[in-house]
């Protein structure tokens, strides 16, 4: 079956480029096109897409205040990607708080776009490591009482720091000697005492209570 996309974005040509690259591949297909976040959140809703690629900034809502209405009122929101001019924009990491997973650069080139889209379809992490590091220095709110150290066993905490290298599972689990169904397991025990929907979100998690220190 064919992974469906929303595209968000108030640029027309934007949105055509995309959809061209985009349809160009045989798993692929574009199913909307919203030009507003106000548009892009009832259209989501209807068409339940498996993944959203949403322009930060857009006019009447922007794109964080659409993922955020999505994640919080969708049962099974589809993996949202933001798509932003610059990584180190406060919005992109506000975008990443309210639930996105993951960020792409508007400049990225045509393979980067479509290994991005399968990437968290299958629900991997989109992060890049460099980049979260410095936006966490800058806009991470300091919060000890998400203290995760007690929560997490000596191995899920390795595994929690190892995700926000942005390692995938099977590196994680060559890295640490164990079998990729195991780091699965423990990938899963750490988002769920996290309360986290994905692994994007336990990263940011584990930046905002201090467990993993940017630097």
């Amino acid at each position: 079956m064919k992974l469906r996309i929303v595209l968000a974005d108030d640029e027309r040509m934007v949105r055509t480029a995309l959809r061209a690259i985009l349809e160009n591949e045989p798993d692929l297909e574009v199913v909307g096109e919203a030009a507003t976040g106000a548009e892009a959140v009832p259209l989501v809703r209807e068409l339940r897409p498996d993944v959203v690629l949403m322009d930060v900034r857009m006019p009447e809502i922007d794109g964080i205040r659409a993922t955020e209405q999505l994640v919080r009122t969708m049962a099974e929101p589809p993996h949202i990607v933001v798509v932003t001019t610059f990584e180190n924009d406060a919005y992109v990491y506000e975008a990443l708080r309210a639930g996105a997973s993951g960020f792409l650069l508007k400049r990225a080139g045509a393979d980067q776009l479509v290994d991005a889209v399968r990437l968290v379809a299958r629900g991997d992490c989109l992060l890049f490591p460099a980049a979260v590091r410095t936006l966490a220095a800058r806009y991470a709110p300091a919060d000890p009482s998400r203290a995760l150290r007690d929560r997490l066993t000596e191995r899920e905490a390795e595994v929690l720091r190892l995700m926000a290298t942005g390692l995938s599972n099977a590196e994680i689990a060559g890295r640490l000697g164990l079998g990729s169904e195991t780091v699965k397991t423990h990938v899963a025990r750490v988002l769920a005492k996290l309360g986290a929907r994905d692994r994007t979100q336990a990263v940011i998690a584990a930046y905002e209570c201090g467990f993993v220190v940017p630097g």
